[in-house]
């Protein structure tokens, strides 16, 4: 469907820390498709981050996890995965077009310098700040950092990316704003977006998941049959309350 593109089965998962009594997770399934963007809901500490860093590699020796994963074409993910957390994380001594070529400093590729830096201003003016290459992320603001993040995410190239909560921080009409972005600007890639919020999940989701329960599995949700980002009718309001019904089901 998509160059370079992939899918992955997540079966029977379940987690453990080691300092624990009980499993964070536990006879989790879950199909995270091709070119489309996943997203997962749940309480505080349901294990949704955990699922992320798992997929990236990132989970420590305090951690027991346990479960099959398998990608659409058979290969590992490692190095295939773009990160982009809820927290910008630029670098404030590094102006902002240095902060989008970060990652080709550790890239293995002989790329040449003059074609990623074109490659990088394209990308900004991709996300809308073509006249802010050369600032400081402190000039900024905090929609315009987080657009930064978007682009340098973007630069990433990579197949599969993971997003912790990126636009929570934000306020109302510039979330909606970013999540537009994302949508057009990752609409080839493979998206899991974890997020609190369950206007944003209906928005952007092919692929909706609630983590419900101690230990918490994975209840799939339908979505509206309209392509993502939604504007938001009378069905993706049902949507939403079902969601809430489901979230609150942990806190009675």
């Amino acid at each position: 469907m998509f160059a370079n593109a992939i899918g992955i089965q997540l079966s029977d998962a379940s987690l453990q820390y080691k300092d624990s009594q009980t499993p964070t997770l536990a006879g989790v399934n879950m199909t995270i498709p091709v070119g489309q963007w996943t997203v997962l809901l749940g309480r505080s500490g349901c294990g949704k981050t955990t699922i992320l860093r798992y997929l990236a590699g990132l989970l420590d020796d305090q951690v027991d996890w346990h479960g099959k994963l398998i990608t659409t074409d058979g290969a590992a993910l490692h190095d295939r995965i773009a990160y982009m957390a809820q927290q910008d994380l630029l670098l404030p001594w590094l102006n902002v077009l240095d902060n989008v070529c970060l990652s080709s400093r550790f890239s293995h590729t002989n790329s040449n310098p003059a074609d990623e830096k074109q490659r990088a201003l394209n990308l900004l003016e991709h996300v809308g700040l073509a006249d802010y290459g050369y600032a400081k992320p402190a000039q900024l603001s905090g929609g315009m950092r987080q657009r930064v993040a978007l682009a340098r995410t973007l630069m990433q190239d990579k197949p599969l990316v993971l997003m912790d909560e990126p636009f929570s921080a934000l306020d109302a009409v510039t979330r909606h704003k970013l999540q537009t972005l994302s949508a057009e600007l990752l609409k080839d890639k493979t998206v899991v977006l974890i997020t609190h919020d369950p206007q944003e999940a209906v928005r952007l989701a092919h692929q909706l998941y609630v983590l419900q329960g101690t230990p918490a599995q994975a209840q799939h949700l339908n979505v509206p049959d309209s392509p993502p980002p939604r504007l938001l009718d009378g069905e993706c309001a049902t949507l939403q309350q079902a969601i809430l019904d489901q979230l609150e089901k942990d806190y009675e």
